[in-house]
């Protein structure tokens, strides 16, 4: 069963906690982080992402890179802008995304609100495969992680997990955000987020007994963030000869969100040229895997699984699989992802590695339809694929049944603000 735990909570205080909060480190690059951060010196990419602090000529990877990013969050707590609970604690993460941000909906539609509780997790779990994982890691952006933990002895970002619902948490979560926030902002692009600090004893060995109901934990959204914390521990275990299991390297910040909340974006896929094929020819080779509609200059969202749309030559296609084009009773063989792949990108357009062939790219989460028709009409791309999201139930079966995912299959929005809370390994 599934191990959570409270925890000493670095935080920041409250009258600067949306000064500090930003984006995870993964989702933008170095210039973008840099001008974000430009100005304010409590921006928490300082910390994450401290190569915005070096030439754009320095490596990224190199030593003085993490040892910049402890300093920078040691200057902070110097300065007093951070904070550590007295006590361990549980807390409560709540995230709410405008209908108006998400393709499909309407603006007037009710937002997307989830509520994830942030403990920490346990390494154990993670090499006892409690912790289901459904993606490959990179063994450069692995080691850039674990680097950072390393150094600071912190993990300065939680990573995102999924959990089967139970009853019970759900009603203590939503007791608890009745009360007044310890955090309420809402961040440029349009997300509020809203922090609960959960300090009574009872409710939270409660928690604690509730979730050890919890037979398995999914990694939605932070791979090389969980390798990296559990390998770390791992190193700090085995180098101290008195290790005892309680000690804070055996667990790592986690917030924990049940499955029926989240929301899974599409992902995307934008290829750069035919392979040679005219539109004709190409279109003309897909009829053999899908019956194609013609839909227009409107820009069209496919509507259920095993239907793609396509943007070729400024006009909007609907293809449906046909029949005996995918697997439904096989976890990888029912993914549209894996339909695309082996239909179209393998045998037509000569794509066989998604992770390393220049000629694709992806486009995810909060784009839409719009940044595909984009970059098809500047020339940038020739082509550009719309996929119905893989559900939680997709992703579930896949991590059970110890298979990976395909390479950009899953895009969960919204992300979690890092800089809200940290777990430090040395309490």
């Amino acid at each position: 069963m599934a191990t959570l735990k409270p925890f000493k909570g670095i935080r920041p205080k409250k009258e600067l906690v949306q000064r500090i909060a930003c984006r995870p480190y993964d989702v933008l690059d170095t210039a973008e982080a840099r001008a974000e951060a430009k100005g304010d010196p409590l921006s928490f990419y300082h910390v994450i992402k401290p190569e915005i602090d070096f030439p754009d000529d320095f490596n990224p990877y190199a030593p003085e890179i993490y040892k910049k990013g402890k300093e920078n969050f040691d200057r902070m707590v110097k300065e007093g802008a951070f904070f550590k609970d007295e006590k361990e604690c549980y807390y409560i993460y709540a995230q709410s995304m405008p209908a108006s941000m998400i393709p499909g909906l309407q603006p007037d539609d009710d937002p997307h609100v989830q509520y994830g509780i942030v403990g920490c997790a346990s390494i154990d779990d993670y090499f006892n495969d409690i912790i289901k994982k459904h993606e490959l890691t990179r063994p450069d952006k692995e080691e850039d992680r674990k680097n950072h933990v390393r150094v600071s002895k912190l993990n300065y970002e939680p990573v995102f997990f999924a959990f089967p619902h139970v009853k019970r948490l759900d009603e203590i979560v939503k007791t608890t955000v009745k009360s007044v926030p310890e955090y309420h902002f809402t961040s440029d692009e349009g997300i509020t987020h809203s922090f609960w600090v959960i300090s009574d004893d009872n409710i939270i060995q409660e928690i604690t007994r509730e979730f050890s109901k919890v037979r398995y934990t999914y990694v939605a959204d932070g791979h090389h963030r969980t390798a990296a914390a559990a390998l770390v521990g791992k190193e700090l275990r085995d180098a101290n000869p008195n290790h005892t299991g309680k000690e804070a390297y055996n667990f790592f910040l986690a917030v924990h969100f049940p499955d029926n909340q989240l929301r899974i974006m599409d992902y995307n896929r934008v290829i750069k040229d035919l392979n040679g094929l005219s539109a004709f020819d190409f279109i003309a080779a897909l009829k053999e895997s899908f019956e194609i509609t013609d839909k227009g200059t409107h820009p069209y969202r496919p509507s259920k699984l095993h239907e793609f749309s396509m943007y070729l030559e400024g006009r909007w296609y609907s293809l449906q699989a046909r029949y005996g084009t995918y697997n439904d009773n096989d976890p990888i063989g029912v993914l549209d992802v894996t339909i695309l792949s082996e239909r179209v990108l393998a045998p037509l357009l000569n794509i066989t590695d998604l992770r390393k062939d220049k000629r694709i790219d992806f486009v995810g989460g909060l784009r839409g339809l719009e940044e595909l028709k984009r970059r098809v009409d500047s020339g940038e791309m020739k082509v550009a694929f719309a996929l119905y999201p893989v559900t939680m139930k997709q992703l579930i079966d896949i991590a059970d049944t110890g298979n990976i995912m395909p390479p950009k299959t899953t895009w969960f929005e919204p992300k979690l603000r890092s800089g809200l809370v940290l777990h430090s390994l040395e309490d």
